[in-house]
Order: structure tokens, then C-alpha cells, then sequence
């Protein structure tokens, strides 16, 4: 059974400037921040925001955003169970960085693996 499939759950919607988020249904036209009036952007059903003062870990959401991942930790359907790796801490984007440099792989690829190294 589709989990996401009979109820329409909630989005989280982040401001990573104002390092505030929000939970919002869906809408066409999107949200605006309540603080500075900038658009808010959808960050996924499973996104766990950082304490507003933590400056270092709303950098690692504003990469991970940058680079075009949302954070879904299940499938959009809700049928799949595979939680998805996304960085938390700045040591784990900045050591994606570098094997994204070396070995040419693109970065959004790396942002998704729980070992930067592994070879699918």
C-alpha cells in the first residue's frame, strides 16, 4: 500500500537565508518567507531542519539544496523503504567535494551515497 497515495501530507519548505523552515501543502504559485518575503523552497517529506543558530549545518542543507537533492527519504510514492543519505555534518559534504573532484564524478551523485568511495 502507497503510503503518500491516500493523504496528502504536509511539504517541508525551507528559507535557508532566514535558516527557518515550515511545513506547507503544495501549491502552484509556492510560498514566500514570512521574514524576508523571499521564495521558500521545497525541501522533501522527510527533512529534519537544524537549530536556526547552527550556521555550519544550514551551509551543508544549502548545498545539498544547490545541488538539486531534496530531502525524500522514501520513494515519492511512499512504496519504498530505502532511506536516502544526505550529509549532515560539513566534514561529510567536504569529503564528497573532493572525491567529486578526483575521480570526475558528478557531485549531486555523491550526495546521495552513504560512502562517497563506493562504486555502484
Amino acid at each position: 500500500m502507497c503510503r503518500y497515495a491516500f493523504a496528502h501530507y504536509k511539504l517541508h519548505y525551507a528559507c535557508v537565508s532566514c535558516r527557518i523552515s515550515f511545513k506547507r501543502h503544495a501549491r502552484d504559485g509556492g510560498h514566500s518567507c514570512p521574514r524576508c518575503s523571499g521564495p521558500l523552497l521545497c525541501v522533501g517529506h522527510d527533512f529534519a531542519p537544524p537549530r536556526r543558530t547552527n550556521r555550519k549545518a544550514w551551509s551543508v542543507v544549502a548545498a545539498v539544496l544547490n545541488a538539486g537533492l531534496r530531502y525524500d527519504g522514501f520513494e515519492p510514492c511512499g512504496c519504498g523503504r530505502d532511506p536516502k543519505f544526505r550529509p549532515q555534518t560539513r566534514a561529510q559534504l567536504r569529503a564528497r567535494r573532493i572525491v567529486a573532484a578526483r575521480t570526475g564524478t558528478p557531485l549531486v551523485e555523491l550526495l546521495g551515497r552513504a560512502d562517497p568511495l563506493e562504486t555502484l
